[in-house]
Formats: C-alpha cells, sequence, structure tokens
C-alpha cells in the first residue's frame, strides 16, 4: 500500500494513498469540528460557515473561486457533519498545486463579507423550508433530537432560521479562530499523488495559529419519543436503541450485525416485512457511531393501516437475531461489507474522506485489507452477543411523522421486545 502520512512540526497531519491507474486527486482539509462543538447561541454555525467557505478571500472573490476550478474542469464542495467539516477539491493531478493553493487560501483567509452571508443565509433558510417539506429527511431530525435531548448532538446540523439569520460575520470568524488549529486538522490526498510535493505544499500554504482545542460535551444517549401527526400518504418511522462509539471494538460487529438485519433484499427486515407481509417499500436498519456514543437503528415507511401490523413484526425479528443467525447469513453480510468496501476504493474521493475520517477518529488509517481481517474474524457468537447486547431490555427512541394512530409506543414495543 502506497499510503503515507507526515506530521508537520505544527501539528497538522498530511496523509496520502497513491492509487494506481488514476489521473486524478481528491484533496480534503478535514477538520475536527462539527454541529456538536456549537453552542446553543452559535447553532447552525457550522453549516453556515462550510456554505461561506467559497464565498471570498481577500485576493478571490466567489465568482473568481468558482470559474478557477470551472476552468480546469474541477470539483470543490464542502460538508459538514456533526463531529467534522471537510473541505475538498478533486482535479487533474497536474492540478493538485493549484487547488491546494485555494482550498488553503480559503480556510485562511475567508473575509465572510456581510452581503454574501445575508444572501447565503437566505440560502440555508430555502434549504431549510425544502428539508422539513421532506418528511423521509425530517424523521431523521426528530430521532436525533429524541436520542439525545438537550445537547449539541440532537441538534438539526442546519440549524434554525431565526438562529441562522442571526450570526454575524464576526460569530464565523470567532468560531474558526476557536476551533480551527493545525493539530485538529488532516490534510488527506488519493490517487495521483506526490506525497512529499503534498507536504511542501502545505508547508507554504497553510499557516495557522495553534490554539488550545476546548472541551468537547460528552455525547448523553436519552432515549424517547417524538410523534408528530401530519397529513401524510405515509408514516415515516425511526426506532433506534443505545449503539457503539466508533471506537468500540465491536465497531465492525455492528455493521455486519446492521447488514443482517436490514442492509440489502436478503436482509431480514427486507424479506419478513416487505417481500413476505407486503407492508412497506422501504426498510432498512442503520448506525450512526460518534468518537464516544451511537445508535442503532430501523427505518421504515409505510401506510396508516399496516402501521399496527409492522412494529410486532420489527420486534420478532429484532429478538431472533439475537439466537437464530445462520452461517450462511453471517458469510453473505460479511461479503456485502467487503466488496462495498473494495468497490469504493476505486473513489480517489472516498478514499481521502477515508483517510481523513480514520486519522480523526483512530489517530491511524484503517485500509481495506485491515478492515476485511477484522470482518473476516467475527463469529456467530459475536453477532448473537451484540444483539442480546442491544435489543434485549433497550432504552429506546422513537421517532414517527405522518398518520400516527396505529404506532405503538415504546412501552408495547419494550413488552414485544421482552415476550
Amino acid at each position: 500500500m502506497s499510503y503515507q502520512l507526515t506530521t508537520l512540526s505544527n501539528g497538522l497531519r498530511v496523509a496520502s494513498e497513491r492509487l494506481p491507474g488514476v489521473e486524478n486527486v481528491s484533496f480534503a482539509i478535514n477538520v475536527d469540528v462539527g454541529a456538536r462543538h456549537e453552542q446553543p447561541a452559535q447553532h447552525g454555525v457550522a453549516h453556515l460557515l462550510e456554505h461561506m467557505a467559497f464565498k471570498g478571500t481577500s485576493t478571490h472573490n466567489a465568482q473568481e473561486i468558482a470559474e478557477a476550478f470551472d476552468d480546469i474542469g474541477g470539483q470543490l464542495n464542502a460538508f459538514t457533519s456533526h463531529e467534522h467539516t471537510v473541505y475538498y477539491a478533486k482535479i487533474l493531478k497536474h492540478d493538485l498545486p493549484f487547488a491546494a493553493r485555494m482550498l488553503c487560501d480559503i480556510l485562511r483567509d475567508s473575509i465572510f463579507d456581510a452581503d454574501e452571508l445575508a444572501k447565503e443565509q437566505q440560502v440555508i433558510v430555502q434549504e431549510l423550508a425544502m428539508h422539513h417539506d421532506t418528511p423521509d429527511d425530517l424523521v431523521f431530525d426528530y430521532f436525533q433530537e429524541a436520542a439525545f435531548p438537550d445537547q449539541a448532538l440532537g441538534r438539526s446540523i442546519l440549524g434554525t432560521a431565526e438562529r441562522i439569520c442571526a450570526h454575524q460575520s464576526d460569530d464565523l470568524r470567532r468560531y474558526v479562530a476557536q476551533h480551527y488549529h493545525p493539530s485538529r486538522m488532516v490534510i488527506s490526498a488519493a490517487g495521483a499523488v506526490d506525497h512529499d510535493a503534498l507536504v511542501r505544499l502545505m508547508e507554504q500554504h497553510l499557516h495557522m495559529p495553534e490554539v488550545a482545542a476546548s472541551p468537547l460535551q460528552a455525547g448523553r444517549y436519552g432515549g424517547g419519543c417524538r410523534i408528530v401527526a401530519k397529513q401524510l400518504e405515509q408514516l415515516q418511522l425511526v426506532l433506534g436503541m443505545q449503539g457503539l462509539a466508533q471506537s468500540d471494538a465491536r465497531y465492525y460487529q455492528q455493521q455486519v450485525l446492521s447488514t443482517i438485519l436490514g442492509g440489502g433484499m436478503s436482509s431480514r427486515l427486507f424479506q419478513e416485512i416487505r417481500e413476505k407481509r407486503g407492508l412497506v417499500y422501504s426498510i432498512q436498519s442503520f448506525v450512526s457511531s460518534y468518537s464516544d456514543c451511537g445508535v442503532f437503528a430501523i427505518y421504515a415507511a409505510t401506510g396508516e393501516k399496516e402501521a399496527a401490523e409492522l412494529m410486532p413484526v420489527v420486534c420478532d425479528v429484532l429478538r431472533d437475531v439475537t439466537h437464530a443467525v445462520t452461517s450462511p447469513e453471517l458469510q453473505r453480510a460479511k461479503q456485502q461489507h467487503k466488496a462495498t468496501l473494495l468497490m469504493a476504493r476505486e473513489s480517489t474521493s472516498t478514499v481521502a474522506e477515508w483517510i481523513g475520517r480514520h486519522l480523526l477518529h483512530y489517530g491511524e488509517y484503517r485500509d481495506a485489507a485491515h478492515i476485511n481481517a477484522l470482518v473476516d474474524a467475527i463469529t456467530l457468537d459475536d453477532i448473537h452477543a451484540l444483539a442480546r447486547d442491544l435489543f434485549v431490555a433497550p432504552s429506546l427512541t422513537l421517532a414517527a411523522l405522518g398518520p400516527v394512530s396505529q404506532v405503538m409506543d415504546t412501552d408495547a414495543i419494550a413488552t414485544r421486545l421482552a415476550a
């Protein structure tokens, strides 16, 4: 594997993996700060900052930045999660010096012009309106809020229209000064990249002061209900329980368990609930793992009259997974996980994102061979034991949006699980 890591004198980590047979490079600046680092008065500022990243520096305005990347056929974007913010570009290999210089300039020298800020605040207000008009997105906000009440981890990444419009340019500058430090950042690149040249670019272009990191509020899973009646054609429903943190030794066991339960067309939930009973069009399980906590959950969209039958069947499937997973099921789930991982490695953007996320979470890059070895080592006993830990007497979180009259409450669900 042609992976290399260099730590500069200011604590900035520069990591790259050269991938054969490609002519492009994906370059990312990964920052160990996201929506869960916000104080209540800062709600939405991390996402707003990401939107403002490409709105102008002291040397390039927003149109010039956009035209510069279009001129070279490159891609430029950013995203915010609860724990990280990532700024990235995908370019042809000879354009890496330009892209790296531009992204570093954006990070160090964004001016956060007041007029541009006012326009972008209205863009986010429109994004919020679209989000609230999309029930299968909105129900996940309700679920997150119920799972992690009264803390930043439970608040929407987008913020609220009121808070977004209240932020001023100085709020963005203070947020950057508070959180954007070299030791909390990882430069990652994948594709046709020369590592030594990348290190020289970072030594030349990315100079930021180091400041002590602000303490992070520990994530506290709470559990509870958020049931919202609304006139919709379908009921949107998310049922979950406390899961594992990203750093837990059983993290990949949890991933494989989720695949067995609701990760594809052969999964237990899909076969039992859609194929055999026709109760849903869509059903799946998923895992959201953070640095110190996590949730394991099931999402389904169903009709009002089908809702009464749906949840008891879900409970029965969860109970069966605690003791009745078969060897062929486990092998199939392992192969799905490994194939997905290997196919995703054909994307330079995916590999660059993995490198950055792994270094921020684990302090090391876990390549495909490392992860596949962990997956191969999982046994039926591991899966059954983890399922019992997660599904027997759990503290439940339930979010439902739409025609909710037939939704079981969490006490009834818990009783069914314990039967």
